[in-house]
């Protein structure tokens, strides 16, 4: 009896111990798996804040070089309060960062340095002072720091995207690869950095004043309502009835920003094609088609030929290329409406050009039928030459036109529009054609992806 009690109490205490050994385990596994969430939500967090970071250096760059070349105070006022407010966001991104480095604390300084001084001579616009020479040589000395902070910003999101560095290894002050030593950040740029600038192609871009494509009036959209069967003879009409398997009707979308029938095409040669036909007129609103490009045998010439050809045969006459953005062997390029050789940049159409065979694989039409119709022009009352007067005399002009703007209250502006450039940025400058007001700047960026405007 009594080997068996001791058997039995040797097995209960060996049980015990297995069972305490696994809830030591499970206890282990639990604050594992809890740890490396706290690990995930936190670089989680990080990343957002250095994106964001990113952005918002990216912005101070865009209306810092902005600065330099306008001759308005108005204008000036405008962005210079833009590059004020942009540089206190990036300020609060940076402080959520966990690095602790020296090339940081100067970010920091500069970047409040950037949002002081551009805030002080935003005041002066206002109060209608002139900027003194000074003021524009430190802009641009401040535009030229703030390239070499975005390419540095631009090189760790690279190493960070492919893992070659982690929030962990920023956050171990003796790994810091992220600069190099530099004195005064207000004086000495970051010339140093160890790594070159990588060009960033994850945008989506849609062209300068492509914001502007939305109005409740819709001024294109002309004609009487149609029906499902006259929205389906336009579908066989864009894409070509002998290519067209069979077409499925997913109904007509009435919240969005024009009221449109969807269809689903299915092609002969098995691509599906995603079409939108517009309620009132029957108007094509958007085409898209996402089959994968593999290579790249047509160039930008040759593609936007392609693309003014279709858009004659599909009854959209005297559009001209304006912008575009070529990614993945797929190339989109704005056209806008040409009247009279007047750019109408509200009446907006994109392309989507597969860059293997010349395919149209896309078009996008809610600016032009937001915006579309003849309009009637004020009279031009400021000269080119006087209106040429009105710029940076440093601008060295490359083309001169005339154009329609929109503008952030929906209205419109008949300008001249000078593309030029100083001190390697090229520029567009918008000049009022009855007034002489210097309306709008925009950058011009010529990277190996395209030619975009910020």
């Amino acid at each position: 009896m009594k080997k068996i009690i001791s058997e039995f109490k040797e097995g209960y205490l060996k049980a015990g111990i297995i069972l305490l050994v696994l809830v030591i385990v499970a206890l282990g596994i639990t604050i594992y798996n809890k740890q490396q969430q706290i690990i995930k939500t936190s670089e989680n967090e990080y990343n957002m804040a250095f994106y964001e970071l990113l952005d918002y250096v990216k912005d101070v760059e865009v209306y810092l070089a902005k600065s330099t070349i306008s001759t308005t105070s108005e204008q000036g006022a405008e962005t210079l309060t833009n590059v004020w407010k942009e540089a206190n966001l990036a300020q609060a991104y940076l402080s959520r960062l966990p690095i602790e480095s020296q090339e940081l604390e100067k970010t920091q300084k500069f970047l409040n340095q950037v949002s002081d001084y551009s805030y002080s001579l935003s005041r002066k616009n206002i109060n209608n002072e002139d900027l003194t020479d000074e003021d524009l040589k430190n802009l641009k000395d401040l535009h030229e720091y703030s390239i070499e902070l975005e390419n540095t910003l631009m090189q760790l999101s690279a190493d960070i995207d492919s893992g070659r560095v982690s929030w962990k290894d920023l956050n171990q002050k003796d790994d810091i690869k992220f600069a190099k030593q530099v004195d005064n950040i207000s004086k000495e740029s970051f010339s140093n950095m160890e790594e070159n600038f990588h060009e960033y192609s994850g945008l989506i871009y849609d062209g300068a004043f492509s914001d502007h494509i939305t109005n409740q009036e819709k001024k294109g959209l002309t004609g009487d309502d149609v029906d499902e069967d006259t929205a389906k003879e336009k579908v066989q009409f864009f894409v070509g009835k002998d290519n067209i398997e069979k077409i499925e009707n997913y109904g007509l979308s009435q919240n969005a920003n024009i009221e449109a029938y969807n269809f689903l095409v299915q092609t002969k040669n098995s691509e599906s094609i995603n079409i939108a036909i517009s309620k009132k007129g029957g108007h094509i609103v958007y085409i898209n088609s996402n089959r994968e490009v593999n290579s790249e045998n047509i160039s930008y010439d040759e593609a936007n030929e392609i693309g003014k050809k279709y858009l004659e045969t599909k009854d959209y006459k005297d559009m001209k290329e304006t912008y575009y953005l070529k990614q993945d062997g797929i190339i989109t390029i704005n056209y806008a409406y040409s009247q009279n050789g007047v750019i109408m940049y509200p009446d907006l159409i994109k392309l989507k050009i597969a860059l293997d065979n010349g395919e149209v694989l896309g078009l996008e039409s809610t600016g032009y039928l937001n915006n579309h119709i003849e309009r009637e022009l004020p009279k031009i009352k400021i000269s080119k030459e006087e209106a040429k007067e009105k710029l940076n005399k440093e601008l060295n002009i490359k083309s001169e036109g005339l154009a329609v703007i929109p503008t952030k209250w929906k209205s419109e502006i008949f300008c001249y529009e000078f593309k030029g450039n100083i001190d390697g940025v090229d520029f567009l400058v918008y000049i009022n054609v009855e007034t002489g007001k210097e309306e709008d700047i925009l950058v011009i960026r010529d990277t190996p992806n395209g030619i975009l405007t910020m």
